[in-house]
């Protein structure tokens, strides 16, 4: 740090200017009036897209509402206004509705595309600072922008303007995010690379055990051969007790071993099905993960048999495959 300029007085300024877009932010309060409503109830009921438009910061900030609006389940893209006027106005389609971005509403790029789109009877919404500018004057609806000043010292560098504008369009997204139902599940078909994209869209088959970890016997099995595929097959504890095509007839557990031990059984030359818990909790192979780390969660048990379509038992999934999935319930 230079002597004229101290840590004291860069932390004085950084707070300055949180400060600044924190009263924006406050402000922005004010833009959630009726015009807002009516962009919402516009955009809700279009068979279309979103069409963005702005440039230079606005443009920057119009591609995050833009991206946050199509990710949320309202269709959008991002038009840059200078390709628009060479040609990519043909990318709007009749039923689409505009959002276009300047904080002054005076953005000559912009501006010059507007009679193209009124005369194509297009809905335009118009985001800026300025209610009397032309851009303000030729929307069908205005969002206006409330702030007091940029956070720029010299009042000119777009900051508190755009954290504003970004913040009235998240509102408009989840606004519609809501109206249109659009749940968790859908969020996760949207961002399948993403963590909640994996945990809402893998089925039980992609993270089941299978083949030579899926642990079953047949119902002529004694306990002592049950017990020794569940040591065979790794640390799941259990084994399916299947028929002669593989369908589920029964279950058995470590836990249940335990629990006839200290009855003081004679076990291990007992036939398994006398043992066996019948009709036990499993799962089709089909379902989502999540659904599985649920019904774990809501039983209480550490695994389940996993079937297919015709009730043979094709896996088994333990607890320990779902610890991403059981974590995320516990956050609910």
């Amino acid at each position: 740090m230079t002597q004229e300029f101290s840590e004291t007085a860069v932390k004085r300024m950084a707070r300055r200017v949180l400060e600044i877009e924190l009263e924006a932010l406050e402000l922005s309060k004010k833009s959630i009036d009726d015009q807002f409503l009516k962009a919402v109830d516009v955009i809700a009921k279009t068979k279309g897209r979103v069409v963005v438009l702005g440039i230079g910061k606005s443009g920057i900030i119009g591609r995050k509402i833009s991206a946050t609006l199509a990710s949320t389940g309202t269709p959008s893209f991002f038009v840059h206004p200078v390709e628009a006027l060479h040609g990519d106005l043909g990318m709007i389609m009749p039923g689409d509705v505009i959002l276009a971005i300047s904080f002054s509403g005076q953005t000559e790029e912009i501006n010059k595309i507007l009679p193209s789109l009124e005369r194509r009877k297009l809905t335009i919404i118009g985001m800026t600072g300025n209610a009397h500018s032309k851009l303000a004057l030729m929307s069908d609806i205005h969002l206006t922008i409330h702030i007091e000043r940029e956070a720029c010292p010299y009042n000119l560098a777009p900051t508190a303007s755009t954290t504003a504008t970004l913040a009235v369009g998240d509102a408009l997204a989840l606004c519609l995010m809501k109206i249109k139902h659009f749940e968790k599940r859908d969020f996760a078909v949207f961002h399948p690379g993403g963590s909640l994209g994996k945990l809402l869209t893998q089925q039980v088959k992609d993270l089941m055990r299978k083949g030579k970890n899926n642990p079953t016997v047949r119902e002529t099995a004694s306990v002592k051969d049950a017990l020794f595929v569940m040591t065979q097959t790794g640390a799941a504890g259990a084994t399916s007790i299947v028929d002669g095509k593989g369908h589920l007839l029964g279950y058995f557990t470590d836990g249940d071993l335990r629990r006839l031990l200290q009855n003081g059984s004679d076990l291990l030359n007992k036939n398994i099905t006398e043992v066996m818990t019948k009709n036990p909790h499993h799962i089709l192979d089909t379902l989502p993960a999540i659904d599985a780390a649920k019904m774990i969660h809501s039983t209480h048990v550490d695994n389940l048999p996993v079937l297919d379509k015709s009730g043979k038992v094709v896996g088994i999934i333990d607890e320990k495959d779902l610890i991403e999935y059981l974590a995320f319930l516990d956050k609910k």
